[in-house]
């Protein structure tokens, strides 16, 4: 195990083709750590191994490295850079300490650099930014400089300038120790050593005052405030290279070195019996680790990739892990290089190691005692209904499909309740294809898909109120059970707590809440009409009804109902006459309380060309979506904020790709519900069905 401040934990993020795969390979082609030239263009990447990553040429899967340099030990997370598998990069983040952000030299700022570099923010990591493909002709650095410090402010300062322009960049030079030459700097070190240094020393105001006073820092208190400058995000070093060519890798390696966190510079929290406690990097410490990656591996099955925070992981070990109720024991660790692997004996904190074929791991899993929180991983709200080409598939499919479950947040797999098919949700069209080719070769596996389907929901506007007596006779013992109740709205934003109270509901005796759907259901019945033994019956056929859905067969959400009233029969009643009381007195005040269909709404950030922008602000406007805002993304490139209705943009990429040339990008993410327009409500009833089980 390597001591603390040894270790640097990196995330290589950023957009599409700006370089992180091959940026990862030169880390380990210049520390010698492997021979010869891996490349992503001819598929012998360490880090793209996978067949669907060297089919594309692209990164569509988080993959994890390790080297050494100047004594430091490194692990390295190179992640994808398409939105579409941007639930990839946020996990990792959670397992490192500073993000590499890698910004195309030639593209400039792209739609999804900005987002990583937001989440990076988020996670509250040190971050570091790379122009790379320096050595590009149609590359302006000192334009694309410019921008990046309009977007994120001043604090983002050239660490190093490049020596030559395009194919005849050659070096770069340092502004921090800048050489006596410096004519063949692309901009002038000397003009950026001074608000580098102010940078860096703003984090001390004893030595910030000295400066001012006209004594310079000495080298050893620069060397010691900027990783504090780092850590507190006073200072956001840019630094150039060619990751192709390896020229400003070793001095980028360098810079990781002297001001990339290690795990003791970052900051974080975790909650233990009596409240929120500081996260500290120490072996003696309590064991806390999290499982941040899943992989299933064709050989070794399944692969959880697990940061140790604090204390000591060791094989066999029995720990606690917040995803089994009993302890479980820790199988042989592994120190990961691309799909290689070797064992190890234990790891310790800030390292990152892996465990194969242990089933109670999942991403997310947390091992030791104390509580850390919880990943978020965006919605997915692209679905498709998915079928086997070959009916002697079903149970192949199912199980080929959960395994990716396992190994991606993002991607989310249900059984229609009312068609009975399997539905598969992820990112995007391109996820969800990249997935169908996942499935044909590793699982030998072909699927039909149709059209997508998008997670519509049903919900209330008005209160109501109402009931229903279910009654059958019909020989024997009979079936009985009378439900009274009154339904009104429920806002997200409720306080259940303080709603669900007898201010509100004066005989209230119990309530109960689903949180997911936002639907709570009080329980007000007084004198024993109801007996308490069939309120659970009750409650069930509520969440069939939910689940099932009212005027168009999709789940109900922001509802609130009080059982308020009913009947029972001494010998007729039973749970299964008043679930069917429930269901349909629930189906008949639901639609006297203006039912309507809810959409979901998703944010989508679009960067085109300048000369693009009233085209998409027309489109937008043709698609029901109000635009918020733009902002320039330098470069002659401008982001547009949007929201729109998901049902407008499922096939959004084709449309923006022939908008622009091919040159406009976009993000999507899930917002919020909205009620839908009539017109679209109608066609919608008018094509759906609703059956009961017991009709």
């Amino acid at each position: 195990m390597a001591k603390v401040e040894s270790i640097r934990n990196i995330v290589l993020c950023g957009h599409g083709s700006s370089g992180k795969t091959t940026l990862a390979d030169a880390f380990l082609t210049v520390t010698k750590t492997v021979t010869g030239d891996p490349s992503v263009e001819d598929g012998t990447s360490i880090c793209d191994f996978d067949p669907e990553e060297k089919k594309h040429k692209y990164s569509i899967e988080a993959a994890a490295i390790n080297f050494t340099h100047d004594g430091k030990n490194f692990n390295v997370i190179d992640t994808p850079g398409y939105p579409d598998f941007i639930g990839q990069v946020i996990g990792p983040m959670q397992a490192v300490d500073t993000a590499l952000i890698v910004v195309n030299a030639h593209s400039g700022i792209e739609v999804n650099t900005r987002r990583v570099f937001k989440e990076a923010e988020n996670a509250g990591l040190g971050r570091m930014i790379v122009i790379n493909k320096c050595d590009d002709e149609n590359a302006d650095i000192p334009a694309l400089v410019n921008s990046i410090r309009e977007l994120w402010g001043t604090k983002c300062v050239l660490l190093n300038v490049p020596v030559g322009k395009g194919q005849d960049f050659r070096g770069v030079m340092s502004t921090l120790d800048v050489p006596e030459d410096t004519t063949d700097a692309l901009v002038d070190p000397r003009l950026i050593k001074e608000p580098l240094i102010e940078s860096i020393i703003e984090v001390d105001d004893d030595v910030m005052e000295r400066y001012f006073e006209g004594t310079p820092p000495t080298k050893e208190e620069l060397t010691k405030l900027i990783v504090r400058a780092v850590s507190e995000g006073n200072l956001i070093p840019i630094l150039c290279c060619s990751a192709r060519s390896k020229i400003g890798v070793k001095e980028l390696l360098d810079a990781i070195v002297m001001c990339g966190l290690s795990p003791a510079d970052v900051h974080r929290k975790a909650q233990n019996g009596s409240g929120e406690v500081e996260l500290k990097p120490d072996e003696s410490g309590p064991l806390v680790a999290r499982a941040f990656r899943t992989r299933i591996d064709p050989f070794v099955q399944k692969l959880n990739f697990i940061r140790v925070y604090s204390g000591k992981l060791k094989r066999d070990d029995s720990v606690a892990a917040s995803s089994s109720r009993k302890a479980i024991k820790m199988g042989m660790l592994l120190r990961v290089q691309g799909e290689s692997t070797e064992a190890i004996d234990s790891a310790g904190p800030g390292d990152i190691v892996a465990v194969a074929k242990m089933d109670e791991l999942h991403t997310g899993t947390i091992l030791g005692d104390l509580e850390l929180p919880e990943i978020q991983f965006p919605t997915p709200m692209v679905s498709l209904a998915v079928t086997p080409k070959s009916r002697n598939d079903e149970t192949k499919l199912s199980g080929a499909l959960h395994k990716v479950v396992e190994e991606d947040p993002t991607f989310h797999l249900d059984r229609d309740a009312q068609t009975k098919e399997l539905v598969m949700t992820g990112m995007s069209e391109l996820h969800l294809k990249v997935i169908q080719e996942r499935l044909i070769r590793r699982d030998k596996l072909e699927v039909d898909t149709k059209e997508p389907r998008i997670a519509f929901r049903e919900t209330i506007q008005a209160k109501a109120d109402g009931s229903y007596r279910h009654k059958k006779q019909s020989g024997g013992r009979g079936q009985f059970g009378e439900v009274h109740i009154r339904m009104q709205p429920l806002a997200r934003d409720t306080n259940i707590e303080e709603f669900a109270t007898k201010a509100n509901f004066n005989s209230m005796k119990n309530h109960h809440y689903n949180e997911k759907a936002n639907f709570l259901w009080i329980d007000s019945v007084v004198g024993g009409v109801i007996p308490g033994n069939f309120m659970p019956a009750i409650g069930k056929g509520f969440a069939e009804r939910i689940s099932n859905g009212v005027i168009a067969g999709y789940p109900v959400q922001d509802v609130c109902v009080e059982v308020h009233f009913g009947k029972h029969h001494d010998v007729d009643s039973s749970e299964a006459a008043f679930k069917t009381a429930a269901k349909h007195a629930f189906k008949q005040v639901f639609e006297k309380a203006r039912p309507s269909l809810l959409e979901p709404i998703v944010k989508l950030d679009v960067t085109v060309p300048e000369a693009n922008v009233g085209d998409v602000y027309s489109d937008m406007s043709g698609r029901g979506g109000r635009v918020a805002g733009s902002d320039s993304a330098g470069g002659n490139f401008s982001v547009i904020h949007c929201e729109v209705p998901l049902r407008e943009v499922t096939t959004y990429s084709r449309t923006l790709s022939s908008m622009t040339g091919g040159l406009g990008s976009f993000t999507m993410e899930f917002s919020h519900y909205d009620i839908m327009p009539p017109n679209v409500q109608q066609e919608l009833i008018a094509k759906s069905s609703v059956k009961d089980d017991d009709d």
